[in-house]
């Protein structure tokens, strides 16, 4: 559900705002049922519609006149099989993406006063999976504009182990390069030139399957990218886009002069990570790039971005607790 083009479905733009709109449990479901069936409800089971049966004492759960099932509310949504209110999950979304360089999980505990940090952790999580739009579309593609491609090792300093990338990770980024209208306050700045929509992932090495493949999976065909000439990059040309690659002539600095837009996100990127969170384990580093590219994404757009969490969130699912700690769960790559 596309919240952000639904007129009929306010979100608050302050703390006051959001006590007003959702006081209680009953109102947070009424939104959900709204933002889940605009057109009405259709039962999922018999696929009948009309207005349901309401349970006053289970405002989450909605019987059909015709097959008499239930259907709750988050059946489907990152708040599935979930204890907690609706209206806790509600302040949850808000506090995490009305934050604008985000929160950790310790202070998440302390602001909901859960008990244990196991539990303000998974819920973190989940919202993160909430982060990621299904059938998301690729970035670039428009006249131009074009698209700067890098990598980049992302972890901390391994005592003992001296220098080098020991247990650090691969990621790959792609980031939009737009141009401000001259005359305006920023255009000279870079040269005009500022980040729009960005991808990451996390990739398992730098050979051309790797890189070439979060290419085409990150960036619409066709679109001009820019890269260094490393060699993984060289058979962009023939997957169908415009390639200029950089050479650097062993001398890193040159790639960031001519790529300073992605070396700048990576730099905001690393500072996020080690700032917030103190670092991040292998293991999840992904879902912390999502959550990294929910928030740059919409920047500039800070109010939309918990409203756009709970509609994307009504659509996919999320990992249980069990899953999540027993690394059963694959984190979802690139979010919109």
């Amino acid at each position: 559900m596309d919240v952000l083009q639904r007129d009929d479905l306010p979100f608050p733009q302050s703390l006051p705002e959001f006590q007003q709109l959702f006081p209680d449990e009953a109102k947070c479901a009424a939104y959900m049922e709204k933002a889940r069936w605009g057109d009405g409800f259709v039962c999922p089971h018999c696929h009948a519609t009309g207005e349901p049966f309401r349970i006053a004492t289970r405002p989450g759960v909605l019987r059909c006149r015709k097959c008499r099932r239930d259907t709750g509310l988050t059946v489907g949504t990152v708040m599935e099989r979930s204890h907690m209110p609706l209206s806790t999950w509600f302040w949850a979304a808000y506090l995490v993406a009305s934050q604008t360089p985000g929160i950790s999980a310790v202070q998440f505990q302390r602001q909901l006063g859960l008990s244990r940090y196991e539990t303000a952790f998974g819920i973190l999580h989940k919202l993160r999976a909430g982060m990621v739009r299904p059938n998301q579309d690729r970035i670039g593609g428009k006249p131009g504009e074009h698209v700067e491609i890098d990598e980049t090792w992302v972890g901390g300093r391994t005592r003992g182990e001296g220098r080098g990338v020991h247990h650090k990770v691969l990621v790959a980024c792609a980031v939009e390069v737009r141009h401000r209208k001259p005359g305006t306050v920023h255009d000279k700045r870079k040269d005009g030139r500022y980040a729009g929509r960005v991808r990451l992932a996390v990739v398992p090495d730098r050979s051309a399957d790797s890189l070439c493949g979060f290419v085409e999976s990150a960036v619409a065909p066709r679109t001009l990218t820019v890269t260094d000439d490393w060699r993984g990059y060289a058979s962009l040309g023939k997957r169908g886009y415009e390639h200029f690659a950089i050479a650097e002539c062993g001398d890193p600095e040159v790639a960031e002069d001519y790529l300073p837009i992605i070396h700048l996100v990576f730099a905001n990127l690393k500072t996020w990570l080690n700032g917030i969170h103190h670092g991040v384990s292998h293991q999840h580093l992904q879902a912390y790039l999502n959550e990294f590219t929910f928030r740059f994404n919409r920047r500039f757009y800070p109010f939309n971005a918990s409203r756009s969490l709970l509609g994307i969130a009504g659509d996919v699912s999320a990992p249980t607790f069990d899953e999540l700690y027993s690394g059963k769960w694959e984190h979802p790559t690139c979010s919109g």
